[in-house]
């Protein structure tokens, strides 16, 4: 959402009289009401003349800025927070919400620059504070995040959100302990917080007990009940009754979350299957000849992807307790360089991306690999040789890893479909994976997966090592040595060890990777098989033909 303003070099502007105006302003009093009342029509149309007539007006074009973040176009948003910056380089205000919008485009790393600006010009606060301890918490931070969180909460003991939000970081950390007492004290304060109850449940190896039971069912009576706390409850309360082995019940309460979920997402599953089938055409054996020895050589990065829930976080901890291998977290660096690509500025653009690879010079490519690199450099916190990025997403850009980086290494996570795909129904997650909230969805999102990989096996032999979740479960000695072969790496018996590793994990499976292999959860699914009936439609034949 951009507001007509040409960037262009301009002396600063008077803020203080421009702040004293905005006050007075019925233009801009409006706005700021239409803006409260989440009325963004409005406020687009009041906002969008009266910066045309004073186009320096940096409240203003914060206001707009605004605008643009709530309707999740946070890149616009950035844009006009950086020009209210060069108008006024001392409004704090603005550089608050570039921080908070730096954020929300994981640029954890400049966000936490931008809020230390503000505690070197004194203008910080507690919202700040807050805001940075969680932005560390993304880049691995935890100590320092962990710190301020104390700070935080010393300050703010009533604040339940402030406890959740140390209860996440603490569970980062393993300390679980911890973590279910921050949890339960947020609870306290706020019994209806359906958040911490899911976070609660998210935790895996927690069992609630019927008064746990009791409490979440009165929660939902709320009359007040927010629709986030709503969703929230029902997947508490799904994974509650599983694990009292009350499927049916169970299932009602995943199928309400799930239902109350994707209503709210802006989601649509033939997008995924254009580009898969866009990236078939493109991604031949001669794109990739003709640009062999291309691209960055730099070996360093382990792409671990695939589906969400498929064991790529205990394959992670695995490699991670090599000492040649760091691991990182799901790096959202890949799709932001897709993105960057691509150029889409709103759904119904067209999309240029993959095809858009064929137009890049030797030398573009080398330069994305390295960009690549130094995005991930800031999530790297020793000196060993290789690193991994875990996010499972990436399979989507296997063709484009493969040009921009031809040494990195790949592995397939796999699982079985409808252990993996029930897994993730049952997850809520707190941001991305948008397939996974509607049964038909999350089958056609694993079809898609598998078809692009098995694509890519045929024109990449052997690029990508693909791991059998049900192997490694099975024959953990057998499934690592062949992993450790392929990345050209000697078996060390600490891969073995994994659940000794201390590492933070940020992922829902962060407390099972800490405990040895079992084969507990493997086939949690079937207690539900009666009503997965439209996941094995979307699914096909891909059910019983999913490991190659």
């Amino acid at each position: 959402m951009e507001a007509g303003i040409q960037p262009h070099r301009e002396r600063p502007v008077d803020l203080p009289r421009q702040l004293s105006r905005a006050v007075r302003e019925p233009d801009l009093i409006r706005a700021g009401q239409a803006l409260v009342d989440n009325d963004l029509p409005t406020a687009e149309t009041l906002l969008r003349p009266y910066l045309k007539r004073r186009p320096t007006d940096a409240p203003a074009i914060r206001m707009m800025a605004e605008l643009a973040a709530r309707v999740g176009r946070y890149a616009d948003s950035e844009n006009l927070l950086r020009r209210a910056l060069v108008l006024a380089p001392g409004f704090a205000a603005a550089r608050a919400n570039l921080a908070t919008v730096l954020y929300k485009q994981n640029k954890a790393a400049e966000a936490i620059a931008e809020l230390e600006r503000i505690e070197r010009d004194g203008s910080a606060n507690l919202g700040h504070a807050s805001l940075k301890a969680a932005a560390l918490g993304r880049i691995g931070g935890h100590e320092e995040a962990l710190g301020l969180y104390r700070q935080l909460l010393d300050a703010r003991p009533d604040e339940p959100k402030l406890w959740m939000s140390y209860g996440h970081i603490l569970k980062t950390v393993g300390e679980q302990a911890d973590s279910v007492a921050a949890y339960r004290r947020a609870l306290v304060i706020q019994p209806t917080l359906g958040e911490v109850w899911w976070s609660l449940a998210n935790l895996k190896t927690i069992r609630f007990d019927d008064s746990d039971v009791a409490a979440m069912e009165a929660a939902l009576q709320s009359s007040d009940l927010g629709k986030e706390d709503r969703f929230h409850l029902h997947f508490a309360l799904g994974k509650a009754l599983e694990d009292q082995g009350q499927a049916r019940d169970s299932f009602i309460h995943y199928a309400e979350g799930n239902r109350l979920r994707r209503a709210m997402l802006d989601y649509d599953a033939s997008d995924h299957r254009a580009h898969v089938e866009r990236s078939m055409s493109f991604f031949t054996p001669e794109i990739f000849e003709a640009r062999q020895g291309q691209g960055c050589d730099a070996p360093d990065p382990i792409f671990i992807l695939g589906m969400p829930r498929a064991g790529s976080t205990l394959v992670e901890q695995i490699l991670s307790s090599h000492p040649a291998i760091e691991g990182t977290a799901e790096l959202p660096d890949i799709p932001a360089i897709a993105r960057q690509l691509d150029g889409r500025k709103v759904r119904g653009d067209a999309s240029h991306y993959p095809e858009c690879l064929a137009e890049l010079t030797a030398e573009e490519l080398r330069t994305l690999g390295e960009e690549y690199l130094e995005r991930a450099r800031v999530q790297r916190f020793t000196d060993r040789p290789l690193f991994i990025d875990k996010l499972p997403n990436n399979w989507a850009h296997v063709g484009m890893i493969r040009l921009i980086l031809p040494r990195a290494k790949i592995i397939d996570a796999r699982r079985h479909p409808l252990a993996c795909c029930f897994s993730n129904f049952k997850q809520h997650y707190a941001r991305g994976q948008r397939f996974s909230y509607e049964l038909s969805e999350v089958g056609a999102y694993y079809r898609d997966y598998v078809t692009l990989m098995r694509h890519l096996d045929v024109i990449l032999p052997g690029h990508v090592h693909r791991v059998i979740h049900e192997d490694l479960v099975d024959d953990p000695e057998t499934e690592v040595r062949r992993l450790l072969e392929f990345l050209n790496l000697p078996f060390d018996p600490a891969c073995l060890a994994f659940h000794q590793n201390p590492r933070a994990v940020r992922t829902a499976s962060s407390e099972q990777v800490r405990r040895p292999i079992s084969r507990e959860g493997l086939e949690q699914w079937k207690a539900f098989e009666p009503w997965l009936d439209p996941l094995k439609q979307a699914l096909g034949p891909i059910v019983a033909d999913w490991r190659h």
